[in-house]
C-alpha cells in the first residue's frame, strides 16, 4: 500500500485536493461564524486571534459579547464580519437618544470602516431574564439605537437584532405547534418583529440540542440515523433535533405573520468535556455535532418547513473559557485551545495549515529516525 500512495500520481492528486478544498469549503466563509467569548485568563492577545482566523481558518464571521475596543482594533482590515453586543444592563439607558448616540460614538465610529462591524445585538436572551424593565425597554432601545445609526449614515451596513433562548416558545413539539409565550407574543415579539422586518434584520436564536438531549435522544441530537419524530399535522418526519427547533421557531413566526423574517443561529455548540458520569460529552461527540452541524446548515437542504435554505450559524465557542461559572461543560465548548491548536478537527482550518503542521511533525520524526540510524551505524563500525 505504501508504494501505491507514494507515486507521482498520488502526490498530484493530493496537491489537487489541497487546491480544491477552499472551493468545496467556500460556503463556510459566508455561512459559519464563531462566538468569541473572553471569560478566561489564558487566552491569546486579540491581534493574534484575528490574524489566526484570517490566515489559518475559513471563519469570516465573529460574534463578540461586548464591544471590546482591543478586539475591535485587532479585526481591522481583516475582512472578517464582526457582530458586537450591548450588555443587558445598558438596555434601559439605550432608550434615551443621547445615550444611544454616545454609545455609537464610543463603540462603533472609531472602528469603522476598518473593522467590518455588520451587526449590533441589543442584549442577550432578554425575554428569558424575566426582568420586566429590560423586557419593556428592549424594542424601544433597538429603535433608538437604529435612529443613532441613521444619524451617522451607518444603518445601511449595520443591522440591529437581539438573540433569544428557545424558552420564548410555549410550545415546540411537534414543530408545527410552535408558538411564542402568551403575553410576550403580542406585546414584545410582534413589535420586535415589525422592527426587524422594517430594517431587514434577522430573528436570532440560540438553539442547543445538547441541553435538550438525553441518552434516549442522543442520536436524534447528533444527526445520527434514528427513527425520527413524526409531526402528524404536517405529515413531516424530523430526523434531527436542530431542524425541529428551527421549525418550531418558524411556526411561531408564521402564527404572527412574520414567516418572511430570516432566522439566524446566534449560538449553538457541544462541549468536549463534562462532569464525571455525564453522558454524551467528550471530544469525539463534540466534533461529531459541530462537523455535522456545518454540513447541514450549509447543505441548502434546509428544514422540513423551510426547504432549500442555508442558515447563517455561529458556533459556540472559539475558545474554552476557564473562568465561566457552572458545571464543567460550560467551560469546555471551545473549538481551539489557548495556543490556537484545535481541540478537535471539524474542517475549518485551511488544509495548507494542517498539512504544514503534519509535515513539520513528519519532518521531526524523520530527523529523529535518521539520527538513531546514524548512531546505530557508528556503533556497528566500532
Amino acid at each position: 500500500m505504501d508504494k501505491v500512495f507514494n507515486t507521482p500520481l498520488a502526490h498530484l492528486l493530493g496537491a489537487l485536493l489541497v487546491l480544491l478544498a477552499p472551493i468545496f469549503l467556500q460556503g463556510v466563509e459566508g455561512t459559519i461564524g464563531v462566538n468569541y467569548g473572553t471569560v478566561a485568563d489564558d487566552l491569546p492577545p486579540p491581534v493574534q486571534v484575528a490574524s489566526f482566523l484570517r490566515d489559518s481558518t475559513f471563519i469570516r464571521r465573529v460574534r463578540l459579547f461586548d464591544a471590546n475596543p482591543e478586539i475591535l482594533k485587532a479585526f481591522a482590515r481583516t475582512g472578517i464580519s464582526v457582530t458586537v453586543n450591548v450588555p443587558n444592563d445598558l438596555i434601559p439607558q439605550l432608550t434615551m437618544l443621547s445615550f444611544a448616540q454616545q454609545w455609537v460614538e464610543i463603540n462603533v465610529l472609531p472602528y469603522v470602516p476598518a473593522t467590518n462591524i455588520v451587526r449590533i445585538l441589543v442584549g442577550n436572551e432578554v425575554i428569558s431574564t424575566a426582568n420586566k424593565l429590560l423586557i419593556v425597554s428592549l424594542v424601544p432601545a433597538m429603535e433608538t439605537l437604529q435612529a443613532a445609526l441613521v444619524e451617522k449614515s451607518l444603518d445601511r451596513h449595520i443591522r440591529i437584532s437581539t438573540p433569544h433562548f428557545l424558552g420564548i416558545l410555549s410550545n415546540s413539539s411537534p414543530p408545527s405547534t410552535g408558538k411564542f409565550r402568551p403575553g410576550y407574543d403580542i406585546h414584545v415579539l410582534k413589535p420586535l418583529l415589525e422592527f426587524l422586518r422594517a430594517t431587514n434584520s434577522p430573528f436570532m436564536i440560540n438553539p442547543y440540542p445538547f441541553f435538550d438531549s438525553s441518552d434516549n435522544t442522543l442520536d436524534y441530537a447528533l444527526f445520527r440515523p434514528n427513527p425520527g419524530v413524526f409531526d402528524e399535522t404536517t405529515q413531516l418526519t424530523y430526523t434531527n433535533m436542530l431542524d425541529a427547533q428551527l421549525d418550531a421557531v418558524f411556526s411561531a413566526l408564521k402564527l404572527l405573520d412574520f414567516e418572511d423574517i430570516e432566522i439566524v443561529i446566534a449560538e449553538t455548540g457541544w462541549p468536549s468535556r463534562g462532569d464525571p458520569g455525564q453522558a454524551g460529552v467528550d471530544t469525539g461527540i463534540a466534533a461529531e455535532y459541530n462537523k455535522k452541524l456545518i454540513q447541514h446548515v450549509m447543505s441548502g437542504i434546509g428544514t422540513p418547513l423551510m426547504p432549500n435554505r442555508t442558515f447563517e450559524t455561529y458556533i459556540f465557542a472559539l475558545f474554552n473559557e476557564d473562568l465561566k461559572p457552572g458545571p464543567t461543560c460550560e467551560r469546555n465548548f471551545g473549538l481551539f485551545k489557548p495556543d490556537m491548536t484545535p481541540v478537535y478537527d471539524i474542517g475549518i482550518v485551511h488544509p495548507r495549515v494542517a498539512n504544514a503542521a503534519a509535515n513539520t511533525d513528519h519532518s521531526h520524526t524523520n530527523s529523529r529516525t535518521n539520527l538513531l540510524l546514524l548512531l546505530l551505524v557508528c556503533l556497528m563500525c566500532f
